[in-house]
């Protein structure tokens, strides 16, 4: 690496693996079971269920729906329907992630995943890009959701505004906000409510494609960590335009 281009002040990204990396084959169940067992799928009850503990998510579940099927049951119910769904939507690569995998390690940044499955899930869908993740690789975050603290402090030693989290659910850019970091919007399409629960947690910049995380704003998203800025909206724009958008565009 040129060390001329390398970031100033930014030293990891830490990347969600299912709905950044891989594609989201998780949303369609879950919205499948709620209204099966009886429930309406509103923004609130999916903003409630997306990054939890299976467990926690599940109890959740069992209160949105009044089922009185138990939380361990309906993990169980939910992991054999997401099996039955990715017989007909398999897991798969989303374009532009190697891109983005050696962008960021260009730019002089450690690179980690993370998600709520265990390790296997990493090692089976993306081990032909394990050169391009710093150690651990892979870091499950299912006892801890969303992880954001324990993957900066606990697993790196850095600071909160030297890492910059990219991810499709709201939930995860709220502790990213309280915390002071730094944080890339890559709601996916399956999600329906994720993209304006972003929007109401101010998430500025927003993309729709992986391609759309490019240098110039991983630039910008360094200065603004830099200077502190990386929430503050009096600071600088918001990113918008045909290819990335901002907090501002909602579908």
């Amino acid at each position: 690496m040129d060390v001329s281009t390398a970031l100033k002040h930014l030293r990891l990204a830490a990347v969600n693996i299912d709905g950044v990396l891989l594609n989201d084959t998780f949303s369609p169940v879950i919205r499948e079971m709620v209204i099966e067992h009886g429930g309406e799928y509103t923004a609130e009850v999916e903003y409630a269920l997306f990054s939890q503990p299976q467990l926690a998510a599940a109890a959740v579940f069992a209160e949105a729906t009044g089922t009185e099927v138990t939380p361990r049951q309906l993990v169980a119910d939910y992991l054999a329907r997401r099996d039955a769904y990715l017989a007909r939507h398999p897991v798969r690569v989303l374009d532009g992630a190697g891109d983005l995998l050696r962008l960021l390690r260009g730019l002089g940044l450690q690179v980690v995943c993370y998600g709520g499955l265990e390790r296997t899930h990493f090692d089976r869908h993306l081990g032909r890009f394990a050169g391009l993740f710093d150690p651990p690789g892979y870091v499950c975050t299912d006892g801890f959701r969303p992880g954001v603290h324990e993957i900066i402090c606990d697993v790196f030693g850095l600071a909160y505004d030297q890492a910059v989290f990219i991810d499709d659910v709201a939930k995860v850019a709220e502790v990213a906000r309280s915390l002071g970091v730094p944080f890339i919007g890559h709601p996916d399409t399956e999600a329906e409510y994720q993209r304006s629960l972003m929007t109401r947690a101010g998430v500025r910049h927003m993309v729709r494609a992986l391609g759309d995380i490019d240098e110039d704003l991983l630039r910008t998203l360094d200065h603004e960590a830099s200077t502190g800025a990386a929430w503050d909206t009096t600071e600088s724009p918001v990113h918008t335009g045909t290819r990335r958008e901002g907090a501002g565009d909602e579908r």
